[in-house]
C-alpha cells in the first residue's frame, strides 16, 4: 500500500498558529479520508514558519465499495411526505424497500457507493480542507477568492511505493498540486523535486529546512546550552519563549551578544522580561550572583561574518529598549527614596479595581483587615501582617510595571526593600499572588500565606457577592485558580482553619455555602490529578462539620490506601452490609436502633467475640482519631473486620427473640457509628 505525502507552502505562518493548524490539518484530512473509506495505518504532522505537512503511511489503494440505508415515512404516511421522501433519494417508489416495524411499514432507500481510488479520494477531501481551514484569522490575496493564512505559494501532493510516485491532482484557484517544493527562503538552492518523506525531508535538510518542530527546539535548547557553559555562564530556560522562537525560524543559528555594563544593575527580571517581550532573546545569566549578563537569540540564516552583523543590529535595537527600563527603574527608584511607597498607594485611589467592587485602594484596606484576622488565628504577627498587605499592590502604580505588567510582585519586592522593608514583609509583595500554576510553589513564609490567603478570600467572596461567577469555560477574573490557590496554601500549609470561618470574614452578601460548594468542586478537581478518588474525598468532607481543608485531605489519603487493602475494602463491604440491615429494620419497625447494645443478650461466640473487639478497638480508634494519626485510626478499623464476617456467618440477626434481635440490631448500629466516626463509607463506590 502506498504512503501519502502533502506540503502547504506558504507565506509565514504565526507562530502561535502553528500548532493548532497542525493538528487541525492531520484530524480533517485522517476523519475525511476515513469517513471516504479510505484507511491508513499511521500519520504524522509538521510545521516550519512556512509550511503545513503531513504523512500517511500504508494508505490503501482504494475505497472500500459501502452500502447506506436512509428511514423513510411510514407506508400510510401522506402523499407529500412520501413524495418529498423520494425527491431527496433521487428514488423512484419501486426502488424503495417496504420493512415491517413495531410501529408499522416504512420506505427504506438503500444507497450503494462504489469504492474509489485512492488519489480521487484525497483529491476531493484535501481541496475541501484548503478551502474552509479553521485559521483564526486568515486573508485573501490577488483576484482569486480562496482565503489562507497567509498567501498560498504551492502544493506537493504524492502517493508513493516501492515502484515510484504520482501526484494526486487537485488545483485550487491556479495552484496545481505537484512534487516540488523550495528550502529555505534565503539559503535554499530553488525548487527541488520529491519521490517521498524520506527524500523530501532529506533534501529540506540540504536546502537548510528543519522540518520536525521538536528537533528544532532540542537544536536551539542544546546550542544555547553549550556555548553559555563555555564561557562558565547558564541558560534560564523559558519553555514558552523557545516554543515561540520555533515557530520563526526554518534553519536555527544560535548566537550569543553581551549586555553593556549600564544595564548590568537592573533587576534579572527587568532584563529576562524586557528582552523576552519585546526582542525574542533569552537570558543568560552568571551563576556566581544570578546576574543576567549576556544574551542568546536565533536567527533564521547563516551568514558570512558568522553572524556578526546580526549582532550588532540586535545589540542596537537592545539597548535602546534597555534604556527605556532603566528610565523606568531609575524614576521609580527617585520617587521611594522622595515619597516611599505611600505615594503609590494614594494613586490606587484613582485605580478601578471593578466598577462594583471599587478602587484598587479599597481593595488593599479589606486585605489589609483580613490579614489581621487570619494573622492572628494562624499565629502569625498581626502587625507585620498587616504592614506587608498594605504594600502588597503599590508597585502596580510604578512606572515599570505599567510598562510590564508582568512584573507586579516582582517589582513590589525589590521597591520594599529599596523602601526599607523587612525582606520577610518586602518577599509578600512577590509571594502573595501565588500560586498562579498548577506547578507553582505556594508562599511558604507565615506573612505571605497570610496575605495570599487574604487576597484570594477577598477576591471570591467579593466577586460571588456580585454574582461574577465563572460560567462553562468563561472565568474573567480567574476565580478558579484563586480558589485552587486558597486551597493549596491551606493543605500545603497544613493551616488548620474552617472554611466556613474563613469565608465569612470576606464580603457578608457572599452566598458562603454556594461558594463553598465551587472550592470543593475544585478541591476534588485538584486531588484527583493526585489519584485521589472524589467519593473518598466526599467521605471524608462529608463529617468534617468544621470545613477544616487540611484535615479532610490527609483523612482522604489515609482512607485511600486502607481501602486498597483487603481488609479495608472487605471492611467496607461488611459496613455497608451491617448499614443496610439496619436502616431496612428501622423503617419496617418505626424505630432507631442506637441506644446501645448489652452484652449480657449475647449469646453466640462470634456475637460475644465481637463485642470484645468493639470495647477494645473503639478506645484505640477514639486515641487516633484525637491525635489526627489515622493511619492508625484504619489499622484499629481493619482489627473489626475479621470479627464482623464471622459474625454475619453464624448469627442471626433477625431472632425470633424480640429482645435479643433489638440487641443485635443495636450492635449493628454502634458497628456503623463507629465506623463513621472515620468517615462517611456510605459515600465509598464500590
Amino acid at each position: 500500500m502506498p504512503d501519502l505525502l502533502i506540503e502547504l507552502l506558504s507565506e509565514e505562518i504565526p507562530a502561535r498558529m502553528q500548532r493548532r493548524a497542525s493538528l487541525d490539518f492531520e484530524k480533517l484530512l485522517t476523519d475525511g479520508i476515513s469517513e471516504l473509506g479510505l484507511s491508513y495505518e499511521s500519520s504524522a504532522a509538521f510545521t516550519t514558519p512556512r509550511r503545513l505537512v503531513l504523512v500517511l503511511e500504508n494508505v490503501s489503494s482504494k475505497s472500500l465499495s459501502r452500502s447506506e440505508e436512509k428511514r423513510g415515512p411510514r407506508t400510510d404516511a401522506p402523499e407529500k411526505a412520501i413524495q418529498g421522501f423520494l425527491k431527496s433519494t433521487g428514488f423512484d417508489l419501486s426502488q424503495l424497500e417496504i420493512r415491517q416495524e413495531k410501529k408499522g411499514e416504512f420506505y427504506y432507500a438503500t444507497f450503494q457507493t462504489k469504492g474509489r481510488e485512492a488519489a480521487e479520494v484525497i483529491s476531493v477531501v484535501l481541496e475541501k480542507i484548503i478551502r474552509n481551514f479553521p485559521w483564526p484569522k486568515s486573508m485573501r490575496w490577488g483576484e482569486t477568492s480562496l482565503k489562507w493564512v497567509r498567501p498560498l505559494h504551492s502544493i506537493v501532493c504524492i502517493l508513493y511505493d516501492d515502484d515510484g510516485s504520482k501526484i494526486v491532482d487537485i488545483n485550487i484557484e491556479g495552484i496545481s498540486s505537484g512534487d516540488k517544493t523550495y528550502g529555505h527562503r534565503f539559503m535554499g538552492s530553488g525548487e527541488f523535486s520529491v519521490t517521498s518523506f524520506e527524500d523530501y525531508a532529506a533534501k529540506l535538510k540540504k536546502n537548510y529546512v528543519v522540518l520536525d518542530p521538536s528537533e528544532r527546539a532540542e537544536i536551539i535548547l542544546q546550542e544555547m546550552k553549550n556555548q553559555a557553559f563555555a564561557q562558565g555562564l547558564e541558560l534560564i530556560n523559558d519553555p514558552s519563549l523557545l516554543n515561540e522562537v520555533v515557530g520563526l525560524i526554518e534553519w536555527p543559528v544560535v548566537l550569543l551578544g553581551k549586555l553593556e555594563d549600564e544595564f548590568l544593575a537592573l533587576p534579572a527580571e527587568v532584563l529576562q522580561t524586557s528582552m523576552r517581550e519585546h526582542q525574542k532573546f533569552f537570558s543568560i545569566r552568571n551563576p556566581k550572583d544570578n546576574k543576567v549578563v549576556q544574551f542568546a537569540t536565533v536567527a533564521n540564516r547563516e551568514t558570512p561574518d558568522g553572524g556578526s552583523t546580526i549582532l550588532t543590529g540586535n545589540q542596537k535595537v537592545l539597548s535602546a529598549r534597555l534604556s527605556d527600563a532603566k528610565f523606568f527603574w531609575d524614576n521609580d527608584l527617585r520617587t521611594i527614596k522622595t515619597d516611599g511607597l505611600d505615594i503609590w498607594l494614594e494613586k490606587l485611589k484613582k485605580v478601578t479595581f471593578h466598577n462594583k467592587l471599587g478602587s484598587q485602594f479599597e481593595r488593599v484596606e479589606r486585605i489589609i483587615n483580613l490579614s489581621e484576622i487570619i494573622a492572628k488565628k494562624i499565629g502569625c504577627d498581626p502587625k507585620l501582617a498587616k504592614d506587608a498587605a498594605y504594600i502588597s499592590k503599590a508597585d502596580l502604580s510604578s512606572e515599570m510595571v505599567y510598562e510590564f505588567p508582568e512584573l507586579q510582585g516582582i517589582m513590589g519586592t525589590y521597591y520594599a526593600k529599596k523602601a526599607g522593608y523587612a525582606a520577610s514583609v518586602s518577599e509578600t509583595c512577590k509571594d502573595h499572588y501565588a500560586p498562579l500554576g498548577p506547578s507553582d510553589e505556594v508562599p511558604g513564609s507565615p506573612i505571605s500565606t497570610v496575605v495570599a490567603l487574604a487576597d484570594k478570600i477577598d477576591t471570591l467572596t467579593n466577586f460571588w457577592a456580585i454574582e461574577e461567577k465563572p460560567t462553562g469555560s468563561k472565568d474573567p477574573f480567574a476565580l478558579r485558580r484563586s480558589a485552587l490557590g486558597m486551597i493549596r496554601i491551606i493543605i500545603e500549609n497544613d493551616i488548620r482553619i474552617s472554611l466556613s470561618e474563613i469565608l465569612a470574614l470576606g464580603n457578608k452578601k457572599a452566598d458562603i455555602e454556594d461558594l463553598k460548594e465551587f472550592i470543593y468542586q475544585r478541591m476534588k478537581v485538584f486531588l484527583r490529578e493526585k489519584e485521589l478518588r472524589h467519593d473518598i474525598i466526599d467521605a471524608c468532607l462529608s463529617i468534617d462539620k468544621e470545613d477544616d481543608l487540611a484535615l479532610s485531605v490527609k483523612k482522604s489519603f489515609a482512607l485511600m490506601e486502607f481501602i486498597k487493602t483487603s481488609d479495608g475494602s472487605n471492611l467496607i463491604q461488611g459496613f455497608k452490609r451491617a448499614n443496610n440491615i439496619l436502616l431496612q429494620a428501622e423503617k419496617n419497625d418505626g424505630v432507631e436502633y442506637s441506644f446501645g447494645a448489652d452484652l449480657k443478650y449475647a449469646k453466640e461466640d462470634a456475637e460475644l467475640n465481637l463485642f470484645s473487639v468493639l470495647d477494645s478497638e473503639e478506645v484505640k480508634i477514639k486515641a487516633s482519631l484525637e491525635r489526627e494519626d489515622f493511619v492508625e485510626a484504619m489499622n484499629s478499623m481493619a482489627n473489626l473486620r475479621a470479627p464482623i464476617d464471622s459474625f454475619f456467618e453464624t448469627v442471626q440477626i433477625n431472632s425470633d427473640v424480640d429482645h435479643i434481635r433489638r440487641n443485635r440490631l443495636n450492635l449493628l448500629s454502634r458497628i456503623c457509628k463507629l465506623c463513621l466516626s472515620v468517615a462517611d463509607l456510605t459515600k465509598v463506590e464500590g
